[in-house]
């Protein structure tokens, strides 16, 4: 039975987690309700929960006069696939490494890369190093590697599970019944550390799907790599050009363009691929972060 104090916390409680989840939930319905508005009306009336006319324009514009939406997507799925993957084994491999008691270096390593999370070489230095002695530049690669393969956060992250989370016992057994560092981490560690792994997943594949910078800086000439990220800011800056260029063949165009509303489709298409996958992840997720954030 619970006290009167605990029912009044509960309710108060309930009652915070409610407002913030529709102040969550709101803008991203404005923004859905705004892509299936049509564009005239947005423009004269705003943007609203309610609107007087339907259209799909924008995602007909999106879909149909642009092909290579598809190709842009199956690039970033591609992208976020690999990326996943690359990052879950790099940040795991040393995240492993540094939560043993007994590895020698083990401190100087640790703040090597706590180091990373309060400096960088800056973007210059950084795009001489991978363009003049990598050679990512107009690669695939160029959208992999720089900036988004693991960072310190996922690795001290995933150091502290290991560290709090899987007990000593389990481990001193597996050495004791003769297995060896990479059976112990491969059959031990990897299978208990399952909540952790898809929390990092999950960040690693977001940064992924989201990143369009490195296809801005890395991308000249190899327009066919663009991510959807990518080619949604060109569409977007090509609709900024023709409507600030005050030509009369750009004011034709554009009449014809749900210069608005394609914004609103544009985030949509961008975001949908995350909204989907996440509900599967949520609970190991949520796991994850709680005992991941336990100082090891």
């Amino acid at each position: 039975m619970k006290s009167k104090d605990e029912k009044r916390f509960q309710f108060i409680g309930n009652t915070v987690m409610i407002l913030m989840t529709i102040l969550a939930v709101a803008p991203l319905l404005l923004v859905i309700i705004s892509s299936f508005t049509d564009n005239n009306t947005l423009i004269r009336n705003g943007y609203s929960y309610f609107p007087e006319k339907l259209s799909l324009a924008a995602y007909k514009y999106i879909f149909i006069e642009n092909p290579q939406v598809l190709k842009a997507y199956a690039v970033s799925f591609e992208l976020t696939a690999a990326g996943t993957l690359l990052s879950l084994v790099v940040t795991t491999l040393l995240a492993y490494a540094i939560s043993k008691k007994d590895m020698p270096g083990k401190g100087i390593l640790t703040f090597y890369i706590f180091f990373t999370m309060l400096f960088n070489g800056g973007l210059v230095p950084t795009y001489i190093n991978y363009v003049n002695v990598f050679h990512i530049k107009d690669t695939f690669w160029a959208l992999l590697i720089p900036g988004l393969v693991t960072n310190g956060f996922n690795i001290l992250l995933m150091k502290s599970y290991f560290a709090s989370s899987i007990p000593d016992e389990i481990m001193e057994a597996a050495y004791f019944d003769g297995a060896s560092e990479t059976q112990t981490f491969l059959r031990i560690a990897v299978p208990l550390a399952k909540p952790i792994i898809a929390t990092i997943g999950l960040f690693s594949g977001i940064a992924y799907w989201n990143d369009w910078n490195n296809g801005y800086v890395y991308l000249n000439k190899r327009q066919d790599l663009f991510s959807i990220q990518n080619l949604l800011n060109r569409i977007v800056q090509n609709i900024q050009y023709l409507t600030q260029s005050g030509d009369s063949n750009a004011a034709a165009l554009l009449a014809d363009l749900p210069t608005v509303s394609v914004r609103m489709a544009m985030a949509i298409a961008g975001v949908l691929p995350v909204l989907v996958i996440y509900p599967f992840v949520q609970n190991n997720f949520v796991k994850g972060i709680t005992l991941g954030g336990v100082k090891g």
